[in-house]
């Protein structure tokens, strides 16, 4: 017997999935995420779902230590160390506002102060051609003043290191000789891009948080060690693949948004599952929402995304996240207006109703004032809701300050937070240009369902899909990730001009360096692809367009192609296109893939299609602002619906985690692979 699992630790919640992989039997298990120390939460998890870990084979973790660092600011003391006359670089960044039109906005300061940002006496040219030499003694000098101030980490970017390393490579020799203890992240081995301002933003941020994460991963793996363990843990990345542990621990910028990418990953598997290819991802758990697109069965990609203020230049999955989950707080603002978020009460002490000193009134609370959640089911029965606590918190903070009573008060609430998340949904689509009516919402997270239907109606969505355990969802589609591992290589030259051999060379370069970290890895050669890509840009432009090249060499009719294409693909984005001036070659791109056996997907028997009597557990009054008034709602318990079962709203369908609105009007199928999928009326 052998049992692959899924652990994605949220601001609330730790979530787990065991799949036993002879069987084909899925266990989860829920607990509240304990925040100083994250594997004591894992610890109760695996508990919780007896899970036995000496048969485990593959332990796979999606964390939020990176990106906590970085928002919460409790990165190490972090040094960077630049090119002679660069020093300042992190200062300037970009000339633009980090706000169109706030001129009061403020640049973030930089994660590394001024005295601890040094320079070296080097430089590479644009073309790679060494200008001067590195001056060996004033590194030296460098590296004991770093460690006489005590650093944890140094960051080094040299200028165009991307195209030629060597001083990098020679420097981070004489920072092992001075100054062993600290950990050194070169620019060349976290991006091989150019950008100066990109490249040593992304390349401190990883030092920043290198020790931190390095804490984290050793002590989670010697919990592992310690329940006798011997499998493969491997972790997830912001862009929604998997590396081994240990190489997590050289580049951990690659997990920053190492949670929410696996929610993605799953709702292309759903999309894939019942053929539907234009699908928006909607992930409301305990501290946020999180939504991208996935189309063909494909998140987006984005070749960079901010943190913080602070610019990271890795592929991610292009998530757009808000301060709008179950845990988020609502408040008055001096001028008497309701607010929701961003602060949340997370998993400690979290919302009023949690009764675990909370006294704040959050989006959880107004939902269960509302009907929608059972105070005596939350979490199947383990844990109870006091709705007397959130009563109190919300009549006392918010209604009565705006002179409302608490039912109204309540719906306040969650229209709020509706409008902040259906925000961030139109920022994805028409901001983009795409119609949200071309889409299916799939929503998930333990806050998910319950909000789905209302932004469905908010967007015009014909269809929401809520897949089975939603409220694990994330953790359930780790288990789908596949090995990944990215490389870009900047490259620039004319199109037209471009030489053959030397861009050939550069893919031949790439290619073998992602199949000998495959292979190291375990990946035999039917389980290696290799994806390879070109961004493109009219000469004077400032951004790309990145092109999928199927070949493994390219030829000289290969250009043609890609200009013809590039211009199609530019006129279908952006409008227009301009076949009289010329095309130029930025990055060449290579994704290296080790793919995974999928687990097999369990059917739900076939059912009539009314839902079977023991389905309906109750009858409860449910508040729709809509109507304006509490409506008579029959609960359904989902985990006795069958294949094809019709549910006309107003209902609830609850389970363990979560619970499914269904609006008055509105009506729910059962798919055969459990999927419920609300038609908006």
């Amino acid at each position: 017997m052998s049992t692959r699992i899924g652990i994605d630790i949220g601001g609330t919640f730790t979530d787990l999935v065991a799949l036993d992989e002879t069987t084909g039997v899925v266990t989860f298990s829920k607990v509240p995420t304990v925040p100083p120390n994250p594997v004591a939460g894992v610890a109760q998890a695996l508990a919780r779902a007896s899970v036995d870990l000496p048969t485990t084979s593959l332990v796979i973790h999606g964390t939020t230590v990176a990106i906590n660092a970085i928002l919460e600011e409790k990165g190490v003391r972090t040094a960077l160390i630049t090119t002679e006359g660069f020093r300042d670089v992190l200062q300037i960044g970009r000339g633009d506002y980090p706000e169109l039109y706030n001129h009061l906005a403020r640049k973030p300061v930089p994660l590394v102060p001024r005295r601890l940002r040094l320079e070296v006496s080097e430089r590479v040219n644009a073309r790679g051609e060494i200008l001067t030499p590195l001056n060996v003694e004033q590194a030296r000098i460098v590296a004991r003043r770093l460690r006489a101030a005590g650093v944890e980490a140094i960051a080094v970017c040299f200028l165009h290191a991307y195209l030629n390393p060597v001083h990098e490579v020679g420097l981070a020799r004489i920072l092992s000789e001075e100054y062993p203890a600290a950990l050194v992240s070169l620019s060349h081995q976290i991006c091989r891009e150019w950008r100066e301002y990109e490249r040593a933003s992304t390349t401190v941020l990883n030092a920043y948080i290198q020790p931190i994460v390095e804490r984290y991963l050793r002590a989670f793996d010697r919990h592992l060690q310690d329940q006798r363990f011997t499998g493969t843990l491997l972790i997830m990345q912001s862009n929604g693949g998997l590396m081994p542990a240990e190489r997590t621990l050289q580049r951990p910028v690659c997990t920053i948004e190492s949670g929410p990418t696996a929610g993605a990953i799953a709702t292309g598997v759903v999309g894939n599952l019942i053929g539907k290819d234009q699908l928006i991802s909607f992930d409301m758990g305990g501290t946020t929402a999180k939504t991208c697109l996935v189309q063909h069965g494909t998140p987006h990609l984005s070749a960079e995304y901010h943190v913080n203020g602070h610019v990271v230049r890795v592929p991610v999955i292009d998530i757009i996240e808000v301060s709008a989950g179950g845990g988020s707080i609502a408040w008055v603002d001096d001028g008497g207006s309701l607010r929701v978020g961003p602060r949340s009460a997370a998993a400690d002490p979290g919302p009023a109703c949690y009764a675990r000193g909370g006294t704040a009134p959050t989006i959880t609370d107004a939902n269960l004032l509302l009907g929608r959640i059972n105070p005596g089911n939350f979490l199947g029965g383990e844990m109870h809701l006091d709705r007397a606590a959130a009563e109190t918190a919300v009549r006392e903070q918010i209604a009565q300050p705006l002179g409302l009573d608490l039912v109204t008060a309540s719906a306040g609430i969650l229209r709020l937070a509706n409008v902040k998340m259906a925000h961030a949904i139109r920022a994805i689509t028409i901001e983009q240009g795409l119609d949200p009516r071309d889409f299916s919402l799939v929503a998930y997270g333990g806050a998910g369902p319950l909000h789905a239907a209302a932004l469905a109606k908010e967007l015009s969505i014909p269809i929401v899909l809520i897949p089975p355990h939603p409220a694990h969802f994330s953790a359930w589609g780790m288990l789908f990730a596949d090995l990944r591992h990215d490389f870009v290589q900047t490259a620039p030259a004319r199109l037209e001009q471009m030489k053959l051999e030397a861009v050939n060379t550069l893919f031949v370069a790439m290619s073998r360096e992602g199949q000998d970290l495959l292979i190291q890895e375990g990946m035999g050669p039917e389980q290696m692809s290799l994806v390879r890509s070109i961004d493109l840009r009219y000469v004077g432009q400032e951004h790309t367009i990145s092109l999928p090249v199927e070949q493994e060499l390219l030829t000289t009719d290969d250009a043609t192609i890609l200009r013809r294409r590039f211009d199609e693909l530019h006129k279908s984005t952006y409008g227009y296109d301009a076949p009289e001036v010329e095309v130029e070659i930025v990055n060449l791109r290579l994704t290296a893939l080790g793919r995974i056996q999928p687990p097999r997907l369990a059917r739900l028997p076939e059912g009539s299609l009314q839902p079977l009597a023991e389905a309906a557990r109750e009858i409860r009054r449910v508040y729709f602002a809509e109507r304006q008034e509490f409506v008579e709602c029959p609960v359904y318990s989902r985990n006795v619906l069958q294949a094809g079962n019709v549910i006309a709203g107003p209902a609830l369908v609850e389970e363990a985690a979560t619970v499914t609105v269904v609006y008055p009007g509105d009506r729910l199928v059962v798919h055969p692979y459990g999927l419920l999928e609300i038609q908006i009326r």
